[in-house]
């Protein structure tokens, strides 16, 4: 699984409308996040097909409760 990262956490503040654009650092890191998952799903096209994908394996279950 691929999950593009931004420049801290994926949230944004504001309590009536308009307010959450008063939040400069959460539009900030929200416009690097968007940045980020374009250039991931630009790279995941231009490279599908030239990859192999992993095998896939059958999930093993472990209970530690015994």
């Amino acid at each position: 699984m691929l999950i593009p990262g931004s420049n801290y956490w994926n949230v944004i503040h504001g309590a009536k409308p308009g307010e959450v654009l008063q939040d400069t650092e959460g539009v900030q890191t929200l416009q690097i996040l968007g940045e980020n998952m374009v250039w991931l799903l630009y790279m995941i096209s231009g490279t599908r097909g030239n990859l192999d994908e992993p095998e896939k394996k059958v999930k093993q279950f472990m209970n530690f409760i015994r």
